[in-house]
């Protein structure tokens, strides 16, 4: 059995934008996992296409039950080759990409093909088609829909960095991100709680007062 998914996305930006953010996009405040990146080979081929391969290591987190599978020394990173072909003619990017190391575990194959937007040539389209597998015995489902999940959420992830690279090669202001959301949403919770704190002293204090009045007023 093989998990599969499917699903597109859509960049606000023109195809050669992307095209030149693609080659870009590292680092990112949302790509923290993804430690280096080398150029493996690159070409030109007679029908004026670019061929690239790239090597990229990224942190590999593993769910608890599965490291109790694993020898302590295992490494915790994950090796992914990409392989892309770009067809400026065209204004088409393919690019596949799969893990070399883990495949016990889990093998990750990825295609993704980036074009111009049917409704509107300003912007990106991204397909992308994804197939998870896994090869452990007895547990091959349940980490199946791990990996899954953790795709899932890395496209999510990958979709922002994106759109940060390229807001920055815009001259744009890129968006925040979330840990900064995070943040300042955290302050100004902890500022709206000292206002409310102080505005309840007062009150308080306020009401002690009137009170003081009624009982000099009594006696």
């Amino acid at each position: 059995m093989v998990k599969y998914f499917l699903g597109q996305s859509v960049l606000r930006s023109s195809w050669d934008q992307v095209f030149a953010a693609f080659w870009q996009r590292y680092p990112n405040p949302y790509s923290k996992h993804v430690l280096t990146e080398d150029i493996v080979h690159r070409e030109v081929t007679p029908d004026q296409k670019l061929l690239s391969r790239r090597l990229l290591t990224k942190t590999n987190r593993m769910p608890r039950w599965a490291e109790r599978l694993f020898p302590a020394n295992v490494a915790h990173s994950v090796y992914i080759l990409e392989d892309s072909i770009v067809d400026p003619q065209n204004q088409t990017m393919t690019t596949f990409t799969w893990n070399i190391n883990h495949a016990r575990l889990m093998v990750v194959e990825e295609r993704c093909v980036y074009c111009v937007n049917s409704d509107n040539s300003g912007w990106t389209e991204i397909r992308r088609e994804a197939w998870v597998s896994s090869s452990l015995f007895g547990v091959s489902r349940a980490v199946q829909e791990f990996g899954l999940a953790r795709f899932k959420s890395n496209v999510t992830k990958t979709m922002k960095g994106f759109e940060y690279i390229l807001a920055k090669l815009q001259g744009e202001s890129p968006s925040k991100t979330l840990v900064e959301t995070a943040k300042e949403a955290k302050e100004k919770a902890k500022e709206t709680a000292l206002a409310a704190t102080e505005k309840a002293k007062d009150l308080a204090s306020k009401a002690a007062g009137k009170q003081q009045q009624q009982r000099q007023h009594f006696v």
